[in-house]
């Protein structure tokens, strides 16, 4: 099945509503020279606070902060601060606490849940992992981290994205769904397949809340763009591309996926909460990629042409 590309107004607006797509492209796409280059980032709270009781003066006071004394910077800067909390800057009112980092105007891997290394990743060329526990992916290249986003599982009370180890298999730069009304078209863009069931990593107007889609996993347009030209896609006997090669005999696997952690009962904590300061709510990665389950017959056809291969050599 194809899933269901449900809007979901209601709920986005009960979560904080939808991110400004074009406004977060440029921070996402911030790159430094190196990995290793990328200084470290703690992070403060900040209490909202206006003697008249005025959140628009409240948030405005925290713009000049964080954009030292220039607002229309801190409106800018504070497009991190949204994606980090996961929550808009509008919902928030006096009395409201905010989590800062103490550092702006970084390579957004600065800010990474992810390790930044994952060595149980370095004999993969490229390997996309999504939590669900805190809703966010990241794309390692041999154990190095190339880039990290937030994302939108699907709803654990309907249709849930379903744990395990997969690969990429096609790719549609736009399609529509088979879920679609009628006379309302759902489109989808930088369509990565990932599930012999139809799930797909795409970009869609997404929200700063939690779990929500119907089983696809939803990114932020910037990020499904760069995932769509960044990853592998299957390898087949097929002359076919794109859409399943029905039929045809799979002679490479795409890129690696892995599905691990569990949804949160509502939107995702992305930090620890301590007395005096806050800290970011790091990943605990599996040891090796092989440690998570085969999600598919697929992946367990290639565990086995793997052990076989092990085995005699």
């Amino acid at each position: 099945m194809l899933c269901t590309l449900s809007l979901a107004i209601a709920s986005a607006a009960a979560q904080g509503g939808y991110i400004d797509q074009e406004a977060v492209a440029e921070l996402l796409n911030l790159r430094a020279q190196s990995l290793d280059d990328i200084p470290e980032v703690f992070y403060e709270y900040y209490v909202l606070e206006n003697e008249r009781g005025n959140s628009a003066l409240a948030r405005n006071a925290f713009y000049r902060l964080i954009g030292e004394g220039n607002a229309d910077r801190g409106r800018d800067r504070a497009e991190l601060v949204q994606m980090l909390n996961r929550r808009l800057m509008q919902t928030y009112a006096v009395g409201d606490t905010i989590i800062m980092p103490t550092l702006f105007d970084l390579d957004f891997r600065a800010y990474s849940p992810f390790p930044r290394h994952y060595s149980g990743g370095r004999e993969f060329d490229k390997l996309f992992i999504m939590d669900k526990t805190i809703q966010a992916f990241a794309a390692y290249e041999h154990g190095r981290l190339m880039r990290w986003g937030i994302i939108n599982t699907g709803n654990p009370d309907e249709s849930p994205t379903p744990n395990g180890r997969y690969n990429f298999n096609w790719q549609e730069e736009f399609r529509i769904s088979s879920e679609s009304p009628p006379d309302e078209p759902w489109e989808m863009y930088w369509v990565m397949n990932f599930h012999t069931n139809g799930m797909h990593v795409h970009q869609y107007e997404m929200p700063t809340g939690g779990p929500m889609s119907h089983g696809c996993v939803r990114l932020v347009d910037a990020d499904a763009e760069w995932v769509y030209h960044w990853a592998d896609t299957w390898t087949t006997t097929s002359s076919s591309k794109g859409i399943e090669s029905v039929g045809a005999k799979i002679l490479r696997q795409g890129t690696t996926v892995l599905v691990v952690g569990t949804e949160p009962p509502g939107k995702p904590n992305p930090f620890e909460h301590g007395r005096r300061h806050p800290a970011l709510r790091f990943v605990v990665l599996p040891t090796h990629p092989y440690d998570v389950p085969p999600g598919t017959n697929q992946q367990r056809h290639f565990d086995k042409l793997r052990r076989q291969k092990s085995a005699s050599g």
